[in-house]
């Protein structure tokens, strides 16, 4: 194979750990998963390929990446929940695996998802290539169900990923963490547009990009409830109220983080985590093709208060 051509099959933008770095091997994927087979077809590229604007060839493809990639047997959400793609997921994971990289292996790693969905992607992987707990949390109840049903149907997860839910939800940690709960992480990809027409604007925009030609309708090839979409305020809103609230359980993370999508957003992120006296703050760059991103992560933990959080 020529370089050039091996060049165009690696996503080289994805984390160096990922699963996820070549191109899509449809013959192992539909032999993990059969059901596959019918939304696999040769795109005019001549490559096997799934339609991206069909929800339902969406989900069969994360099914089939869960089970082949992740030993997850079992994952099924209804067609109006967000059906996240796989890769950027588990790229957020590796990344958090490399800002904990100095936490002893003797020491459980505890992660939160604030917002976990229905899906329950990030404890899903987080726990089958790290070995980390998870506490998952939601405002939806209906999400909260789907998801605890996804770990029941899963035995081997029953003990390391809990689903909480949220029933303020104007808060983020409190009704979530006991007092007394310690975390090694809290992790969030929070809502990113202001209103339900941002959103529905912005889809026409991304499939009529795509699709290089006018279209009659939005479908949200990977589905999503208003909360996991938009929210007052957007991602801007979301992250300062999270960031605030953080403070009041410092002695219960030791690290923060979450997804930026907007690159603008990031100026009022810093300043925010200034006036509530963060220690430390790191910004680490992802991207996966055309599209990037960065996780902000913060800590309210001099370098030798984490070694007393740990010790205790």
């Amino acid at each position: 194979m020529s370089t050039q051509k091996k060049n165009q099959n690696t996503k080289s933008k994805l984390h160096p750990r990922s699963k996820h770095r070549n191109r899509y091997d449809f013959a192992k994927l539909i032999k993990s998963s059969p059901e596959l087979n019918e939304f696999v077809a040769i795109n005019k590229y001549g490559d096997e390929s799934i339609d991206f604007f069909n929800p339902k060839a969406v989900k069969a493809l994360n099914k089939a990446l869960l089970k082949h990639h992740y030993n997850i047997k079992y994952w099924d959400i209804p067609d109006q929940y967000l059906c996240p793609p796989i890769p950027g997921r588990a790229d957020y994971i590796h990344y958090l695996a490399d800002l904990l990289r100095e936490i002893p292996n003797n020491i459980q790693i505890k992660g939160l998802d604030i917002g976990a969905g229905a899906n329950c992607i990030y404890p899903l992987i987080g726990h089958q290539i790290y070995n980390w707990s998870f506490i998952g949390s939601d405002i939806d109840e209906k999400a909260v169900e789907i998801a605890r049903s996804i770990i029941n149907e899963n035995p081997g997860f029953k003990n390391y990923i809990n689903i909480r839910l949220q029933e303020n939800p104007k808060l983020i940690f409190k009704g979530i963490l006991n007092p007394d709960e310690c975390i090694t992480f809290s992790m969030c990809n929070p809502p990113f547009h202001a209103t339900a027409e941002d959103a529905m604007k912005a889809t026409f925009r991304k499939q009529r990009n795509l699709k290089g030609k006018r279209i009659s309708k939005a479908e949200l090839n990977f589905g999503g409830q208003h909360n996991e979409l938009w929210c007052k305020g957007g991602e801007a809103r979301f992250i300062k109220d999270m960031i605030y609230e953080s403070k009041h359980y410092k002695e219960n993370c030791l690290w923060f983080t979450t997804l930026v999508s907007k690159e603008s957003n990031l100026k009022g992120i810093y300043n925010i985590l200034k006036k509530v006296d963060a220690v430390e703050v790191k910004t680490i760059e992802m991207g996966q093709g055309q599209k990037t991103s960065r996780i902000v992560a913060w800590t309210f933990l001099s370098p030798s208060k984490q070694r007393e959080w740990l010790n205790k």
